[in-house]
């Protein structure tokens, strides 16, 4: 496994992975997979506030990718990012989540930036909430029945990372 940088070459990899999730997970609310020019305008914008957008390979295959936002556009939230991970399918349960996410973590707090959130899809998603939990994050809270996705009301978990505690996640 090696975890990059990504580039503008690696977006059609990223898409296709993100595409997956959206039309068989509930990890995203979205229901349609965004077009690759709408995938490569979310990479522009984060890229362009100076925020990590990683990808992990394994055998020269982008095998996941990662990437922290800002929580919310007012000033006030400067200092908070929210993180995104996504892997592709064969990939889940190897570690490749833990070291995006841990490296983006790393990049995050040395970039100044005090909190992390996670908004996490389903409160049935035990693979993201155990991720989070394992890199230090704690549960704030549960919005119930905030999104509908194939035929049934899903929950969005909050969770929260202090980026100043700790260097070690």
């Amino acid at each position: 496994m090696h975890i990059r940088d990504a580039a503008p070459d690696d977006l059609p990899a990223i898409q296709r992975i993100y595409a997956h999730h959206v039309l068989h997970g509930v990890g995203s609310f979205e229901e349609t997979p965004p077009s690759l020019e709408t995938m490569l305008a979310r990479f522009n914008l984060v890229k362009s506030r100076g925020l990590p957008w990683l990808v992990a390979q394994v055998n020269g295959d982008i095998a996941g990718y990662s990437y922290a936002d800002l929580h919310r556009e007012r000033s006030a939230y400067r200092f908070t990012l929210e993180d995104a991970v996504y892997i592709a399918p064969g990939h889940a349960r190897g570690g490749l989540g833990r070291a995006l996410l841990h490296e983006i973590l790393a990049r995050s707090r040395t970039g100044g930036y005090r909190q992390m959130i996670a908004v996490i899809g389903d409160s049935q998603n035990h693979g993201s909430i155990g991720l989070h939990t394992a890199l230090g994050f704690r549960p704030i809270g549960t919005l119930h029945s905030v999104g509908f996705k194939f035929g049934r009301w899903l929950d969005s978990v909050i969770m929260q990372k202090d980026l100043q505690d700790d260097e070690t996640a």
